[in-house]
């Protein structure tokens, strides 16, 4: 179990699972800014094969621009990764609790705001299915 991310397996092709995932996030007011195909990346750098495995960078503009007030040097937090990845015949999403990773930076508004972001984000990943 992990204790900073939200994980689950689901019945889903991986393609299809990458829509539901970009589609949720969009609902709760997140793009998608990144994606990091590692498989991809671990081929045509180390030339090894690996399951498929996306990274997506998700960004909420409007609570990015207050975390950016509150901490000037927030952006290194930035922005939420979610992952999809194969495992044992499934497909795994799996999607950062900011409040985990905002608890190294001793500032009370970027807590306040590191909730209201995990709530979104928590509201997209329950609603994959």
């Amino acid at each position: 179990m992990v204790d900073y991310g939200f994980i689950k397996e689901l019945d889903i092709s991986f393609d299809d699972t990458v829509k539901r995932v970009i589609e949720a996030l969009k609902r709760e007011g997140f793009s998608v800014l990144t994606t990091i195909d590692v498989q991809e990346k671990l081929k045509e750098k180390l030339g090894i094969d690996f399951r498929r495995y996306l990274i997506l960078g998700a960004c909420n503009p409007s609570h990015a621009y207050h975390a950016l007030q509150a901490e000037e040097n927030i952006g290194l937090m930035l922005p939420c990764n979610v992952i999809v990845y194969e495992k044992d015949g499934k497909t795994v999403v799996s999607v950062i609790k900011p409040t985990v990773a905002m608890q190294m930076i001793q500032n009370e508004e970027l807590g306040k705001l590191a909730r209201e972001v995990e709530d979104k984000l928590k509201r997209a990943f329950d609603s994959m299915e």
